[in-house]
């Protein structure tokens, strides 16, 4: 159970887990609050006689329906207030018609003076906490501000006509005003947070598509040079050597072979050029790693030479480079990347590390298999994981032969 949680916690990104976090605190929030300023207090100053215990009964059943109501639609609100998905109408009234009784118990309560005023005040703290939590989310600040305010008015001449005194008086509308703030800087606090983390996962995978459009274009670019010119050269070849064979002239045989060698040598082309691709130069793909990174606001620093390098080796550990940093951008959190290339004891060793080590290693799984399988190849070998704290390590070692280790 432990592991499966692990798992399911890795697979989120960094803003899903502060959403998750945010949505748990709200959740536990308003029980805890609820218990604290209603439950306890009216345990301890309830008067025990008939009416005041059934009111203060009927009072707490209220006050656990409107937690459990402001459970129920805190992720509605959250995905309003985000933009995701419209509040169907009508959604808050059954939480206002809660909270409009929890406030009715609470002015029997002190209309019967069967709870002293420090219980009868936090009850009313406590039965405004579930209803501003949803209301901070789905109003402007301003109109949330105009409507508390009116809220207290009324709270204050309703508690007047129960004989309070006008220092209790004003206590009742002091409270009010500040719970309706302390709501409305819970809700609207944690939320703005979340905005600014989803924007910036949005921004991330920008980022990240953008690159791989960029390397598609460049792909692109070198197949059109190499296959634009010489398309046309057999178009045009093509062409002349049917005008030459419907004229009965043997010089289109001649055309047809010149083609025929054209295509052979744009086929040979083509292969250079994708086998350039998928074996990509080690260097290349160093400067083309620390490039992306650094557009995506990473910092990255590079140590070590590739020259003397075999044509193999650095096509391996080009593409070792390659999934390392897309496992970075799309997975991880971090802000800092660091390759170094060094040379021990005829073997060569790549070592590409970044500070977003959870989330990185939540993503590593089927493309660092893979790397494994083109290491093997070359007997090499991967090694991939946590390297203490924050610290996310990818290490491949190939062997190097006579030639690279005398290079």
């Amino acid at each position: 159970m432990r592991q499966w949680q692990q798992r399911h916690w890795r697979e989120r990104t960094k803003a899903e887990r502060v959403e998750l976090q945010s949505v748990v605190t709200w959740y536990t929030t308003t029980w805890f609050f609820s218990l604290c300023w209603l439950a306890l207090p009216l345990a301890g100053g309830l008067q025990r006689r008939p009416v005041p215990l059934a009111v203060g009964a009927l009072l707490l059943v209220v006050g656990a329906l409107q937690c459990a109501e402001a459970n129920r639609l805190t992720r509605s609100v959250l995905d309003h207030y985000l933009g995701r998905a419209p509040l169907p109408p009508g959604a808050l009234r059954p939480a206002a018609v809660l909270l409009g009784a929890a406030l009715g118990l609470t002015l029997a309560l002190a209309a019967l003076h069967a709870a002293g005023p420090v219980a009868v005040r936090l009850a009313i703290g406590a039965s405004l906490l579930p209803f501003g939590l949803l209301y901070g989310l789905v109003v402007p600040v301003r109109r949330f501000l105009r409507r508390f305010a009116v809220l207290a008015v009324v709270l204050m001449a309703a508690f007047g006509w129960t004989g309070q005194d006008l220092a209790r008086i004003a206590l009742v509308g002091v409270l009010t005003v500040f719970g309706g703030l302390f709501s409305l800087l819970a809700c609207r606090c944690g939320a703005w947070t979340l905005s600014v983390l989803w924007e910036a996962e949005r921004a991330r995978e920008v980022e990240t598509r953008l690159a791989v459009a960029e390397e598609r274009l460049r792909f692109g670019r070198d197949l059109h040079d190499v296959m634009g010119r010489n398309l046309a050269v057999i178009a045009l070849k093509s062409e002349l050597a049917v005008q030459l064979a419907r004229r009965g002239r043997p010089e289109a045989v001649d055309q047809m072979i010149e083609v025929q060698r054209i295509a052979q040598e744009s086929q040979r082309e083509v292969r250079d050029v994708v086998r350039g691709y998928r074996e990509a130069d080690l260097g290349a793909e160093i400067a083309g790693a620390q490039g992306v990174l650094s557009a995506a606001g990473i910092a990255c620093a590079v140590r070590g030479r590739t020259g003397g390098l075999d044509t193999e080796v650095q096509s391996t550990l080009g593409w070792v480079v390659r999934e390392a940093t897309t496992n970075v951008l799309r997975h991880g959190d971090a802000a800092q990347c660091d390759i170094a290339l060094a040379r021990d004891e005829g073997r060569v060793v790549l070592t590409v590390e970044n500070d977003g080590a959870s989330d990185t290693a939540a993503g590593g799984g089927s493309g660092l298999a893979g790397l494994r399988e083109r290491l093997s190849a070359v007997g090499g070998t991967l090694r991939a994981g946590p390297a203490g704290g924050d610290v996310f390590r990818v290490v491949a070692e190939v062997p190097l032969s006579v030639e690279e280790v005398t290079a």
